[in-house]
């Protein structure tokens, strides 16, 4: 870590030689106190510059892994010149040196880029050279009791290059993401069973002084803390409705770090991993030997590879994907249909290749037999997460999915007043369609003829319209296509009230640890109030909130216009351009804290998916990001996430982390970070400097790599890379 010299200037008074008369000494004692009182206005406050220096460890291969990183005020000249490769130095100035204030609380110093084996100019040249050769940093600046605490310690960007954070309109960003709840009501409000937290903050000085441990946990390095917890699942009463594959979470949070696989290799890039991973990374071989006649995997020397087939599609899922769209042109893949759900997902091969036909796909499967079904589909670069239908409604908002896809999940969707599909029409917005490609949609085995019976009479019951039946000949399965109705007629005319409207108290998008029912929800008047056509849905606001007030505070519609813009402009002149992340090795990426979906829908032209989750005490959001064609989910981040260790590239804080020490233990929320980010994966954090400063502490402790850290007044943001280091 490299320091900033400050240097003060020492104004003495000067002495006076000889006597002289008393009208010269008043004069000459005012001008010196003048002369004191310009001295101590100029040297009242220090400022401290970004420093650029070289990692501790392996400063060329992370040069050469994470490419440049360039200054804003160059960004947009880096294309013309094309010339980032060489090695700025920093330039330490005096207090009186031609350092300018910026008028907005900042002062700008310079950093010169040298060539090797330039020779020093005369001073004309200098000056002439540094006008075009150098940029401009931001820099913080403090109040100065509070810089005799700090010291002169300064923050570091670790890579060879500096990140400069936007100045002027778009410094914004860190003032712009303090939110309040607006119109939407919190997750937390909604769902009345989320249980209380243990709260749990350690000092600052303890976590600097931590040391880490491996989890000595039977699941090893594919450890879940929330399905794993053995010692809740021995003491339930009953498993007949899959309450063993439910989230079980232990009270507090574990702090310790989940192991590697032997042999872990960093993940092969897109799209070449949806056709193949390293074995290591998930040396699992039981699906590719019982499952390995209908293509779903196998294993190939040092790879595990991916045909692309399943149970209902052997030939391939595109093939599969075409056969849906010749037999039923309505579903208009990537146009009508843009966010689908697939149930009981596999490995995931019918939402990886969704991704041709533009469409974004929510995959789920239970932690079961099925071994590793979905840290297969995660590794390949696939969304999925693990889940199961059991006693609780799944973390979605009501109405959101175009449509939802069930090749032969065995889930028995008629039983017990049809309670599990009464779920999956929470979830369908008004007009969907639901896909079931099964059995008893085909086969003539009694067991099958009687299911079919009481899902055609199920279906009917809940107004849902049977649209397609038909059968693909090369796969040799049948298809049965239902649609959802788009208003309430159906509903009203129905002879008998079975199954029965839910109360209209019961809010559909109440999702956190609420308990199945076996009701329907009445839709909305408007019928087109989800489900606009994509890709307009991505950049224009729902029109339901024209009435509503925004997270900002300021009417919904301009919050959400004016958040699309905000992140936009952070993701071309930060995120992608100045912080040295590779974006060819990203593909999984989470954005922990997401409100109308601004981050996601900023990095529409990569080719990245990314989760947005709500948490449970955020302003609802959900809905809106799933009207722009996104998709996501509730989470409480004081709990474990439902997903594999080292499952995303990218992880993205904005403003979570000083919401939740008030109520959760901060190293058990870094520890799941740890959890699920891949090594080499990238962690940005924007929140309070305070929060910024603890968190690279403990960063630190987990050996990562501090890739650029910034502060401005009272908010900071933070960039890290996770490194391959496990305790012993």
């Amino acid at each position: 870590m490299a320091y900033s010299k400050v240097t003060r200037l020492d104004y003495r008074r000067p002495q006076s030689s000889s006597k002289s008369s008393l009208c010269s000494n008043t004069v000459m004692v005012v001008f010196i106190g003048l002369c004191l009182a310009v001295a101590w206005a100029m040297t009242s406050s220090r400022k401290f510059p970004v420093i650029i220096s070289s990692s501790d460890n392996s400063s060329d291969e992370i040069s050469s892994q994470f490419g440049d990183i360039s200054t804003e005020s160059s960004m947009e000249d880096s294309a013309q010149e094309g010339d980032f490769n060489t090695e700025p130095k920093v330039v330490f100035d005096d207090s009186n040196s031609d350092s300018t204030d910026s008028g907005d609380g900042t002062s700008e110093k310079t950093v010169q880029k040298t060539q090797d084996g330039e020779e020093n100019q005369n001073d004309t040249e200098n000056e002439e050279k540094s006008d075009t050769e150098t940029t401009k940093i931001e820099q913080s600046v403090t109040e100065e009791s509070e810089e005799e605490d700090q010291g002169s310690k300064s923050k570091s960007i670790s890579n060879s290059k500096a990140e400069v954070f936007p100045d002027g309109a778009q410094s914004e960003i860190l003032k712009e993401t303090e939110t309040q709840n607006g119109a939407f009501p919190t997750q937390a409000a909604e769902s009345k069973n989320e249980k209380d937290m243990q709260i749990l903050n350690l000092s600052k000085d303890k976590m600097k002084s931590y040391k880490w441990k491996l989890c000595n946990v039977p699941a090893g390095p594919d450890y879940i803390p929330c399905l794993d917890n053995e010692k809740a699942i021995k003491k339930l009463r009953s498993t007949k409705h899959y309450e063993h594959r439910e989230r079980h979470c232990p009270e507090v949070g574990p702090t310790c770090l989940v192991p590697l696989p032997e042999g872990y290799k960093r993940s092969i890039e897109w799209p070449q991993s949806r056709d193949k991973i390293w074995y290591n990374n998930v040396p699992n071989t039981k699906l590719a030997e019982v499952k390995g006649h209908q293509n779903w995997v196998k294993v190939s020397g040092e790879y595990l590879t991916f045909p692309g087939g399943g149970t209902q599609f052997k030939h391939g899922a595109l093939h599969y994907i075409d056969f849906i769209q010749k037999s039923f042109p309505d579903i208009a893949w990537g146009k009508r249909t843009r966010v689908v759900l697939d149930v009981g997902c596999g490995v995931a091969s019918f939402g990886g290749y969704l991704f041709d036909r533009d469409v974004l796909t929510m995959s789920f499967a239970p932690k079961d037999e099925h071994e590793a079904q979905v840290q297969f589909a995660l590794e390949r670069g696939i969304p999925a997460i693990s889940a199961v239908m059991g006693t609780k409604r799944l973390p979605f908002p009501g109405r959101v999915f175009d449509v939802i896809h069930c090749a032969r999940c065995r889930v028995p969707w008629h039983i017990e007043g049809g309670m599990l599909l009464l779920e999956l029409n929470r979830l369908l917005r008004p007009g969907g369609y639901f896909v079931w490609s099964a059995t008893p949609v085909y086969q003539k085995l009694p067991e099958d003829v009687e299911i079919w019976n009481a899902m055609s009479a199920l279906t009917k019951s809940m107004c849902w319209k049977l649209v397609n039946k038909t059968r693909d000949k090369i796969n040799e399965v049948g298809m049965a296509v239902y649609r959802k109705p788009m208003d309430n007629k159906c509903y009203e005319k129905r002879a008998e009230n079975k199954p029965p409207l839910c109360s209209a108290t019961e809010r559909s998008d109440a999702a956190w640890n609420i308990s199945l029912q076996a009701c329907m929800h009445k839709l909305p008047e408007e019928s087109t109030e989800r489900g606009s056509q994509w890709p307009l849905r991505l950049e224009k606001a729902p029109y339901w909130l024209e009435s509503q007030v925004g997270v900002y505070g300021k009417q919904a519609k301009k919050d959400f216009e004016a958040d699309y813009e905000l992140w936009k402009r952070v993701a071309k002149n930060s995120y992608l351009n100045g912080m040295g992340i590779d974006w060819s090795k990203v593909r999984n990426v989470m954005d922990m804290r997401s409100l109308y979906g601004g981050f996601a829908a900023a990095l529409k032209e990569m080719k990245v998916w990314v989760m947005n989750v709500v948490p449970i005490d955020s302003p609802d959001t959900l809905p809106i990001i799933y009207e722009r064609g996104l998709f996501g989910m509730y989470h409480d981040w004081c709990e474990s996430f439902s997903t594999y260790p080292r499952s995303y590239d990218l992880l993205h804080a904005d403003h979570l982390f000083s919401k939740l020490k008030k109520r959760c233990n901060l190293l058990s929320i870094i520890a799941e970070v740890d959890r699920i980010l891949r090594p080499g994966g990238n962690f940005i954090v924007r929140d309070k400097v305070d929060m910024v400063n603890e968190i690279e502490e403990i960063a630190k402790s987990l050996h990562w790599e501090i890739r650029m850290i910034y502060s401005k007044d009272t908010e900071g943001v933070l960039c890290v890379q996770k490194t391959m280091w496990r305790p012993k």
